[in-house]
C-alpha cells in the first residue's frame, strides 16, 4: 500500500473544493447574490462591482477598480464612462498628482448602492439561512483563518518583490 503525501492530499482536497464549488454553481439559489442583482438593475457584472468597491470603500483609483473588478484598465475606462454617464458616478483627478484620477459615487449612484446593498443583504440572509448557528460560526470561522493566511502569502510576494 502506497503512503499518501501531503501532495497527494492537497491535490485530492483541490479537486473536492473545485466539485463543491461548481456544484454549488449550479444551483441558482445559491448562486453568488450579485449576479440577481445585475439582472434586476440591468447593470453589467463589472459595472455593479465598481459600485459596490466605491459604495463600500469611497473614492478609489482608476487602477485599483481595475485591479478589484478584474477588468484591464481599457475595459475599465468604458464601464467608468457608461456610470459616468448614467449620473452614478464622478471622475476626480487627484489636487497633489493630476495624473491620478479617482472615481467616486454621486448621491444618485449612492442611493443605488445602498438598495443593491440591502438586495444583496437579503440575497446572502437566504443562503446563509440554510446553515444553523454552528455551521455559520465555523464557515466564518474558517474564512477569517483563509483570508488571515492568504494576506500573509501576499504580504510575503510584495516583500520578496521588493527585496
Amino acid at each position: 500500500m502506497r503512503d499518501i503525501s501531503k501532495n497527494d492530499s492537497l491535490d485530492a482536497d483541490v479537486q473536492r473544493l473545485r466539485e463543491l464549488i461548481q456544484a454549488l454553481g449550479r444551483r441558482r439559489s445559491l448562486r453568488d447574490p450579485i449576479a440577481t442583482v445585475v439582472e434586476e438593475q440591468k447593470l453589467t457584472p463589472p459595472q455593479l462591482h465598481v459600485l459596490l468597491w466605491l459604495g463600500t470603500d469611497g473614492a478609489l483609483t482608476m487602477g485599483e477598480l481595475a485591479k478589484r473588478s478584474g477588468v484591464a484598465d481599457k475595459t475599465l475606462t468604458g464601464v467608468v464612462d457608461r456610470l459616468e454617464r448614467d449620473g452614478l458616478l464622478q471622475r476626480e483627478r487627484d489636487s497633489e498628482d493630476r495624473r491620478v484620477v479617482r472615481a467616486n459615487l454621486t448621491r444618485k449612484g449612492a442611493t443605488l448602492h445602498k438598495r443593491i446593498d440591502a438586495q444583496m443583504g437579503e440575497q446572502m440572509a437566504r443562503v446563509l439561512g440554510v446553515l444553523d448557528p454552528t455551521d455559520r460560526r465555523d464557515l466564518f470561522r474558517i474564512l477569517e483563518n483563509f483570508l488571515t493566511r492568504i494576506s500573509s502569502l501576499d504580504e510575503a510576494s510584495a516583500t520578496a518583490k521588493e527585496g
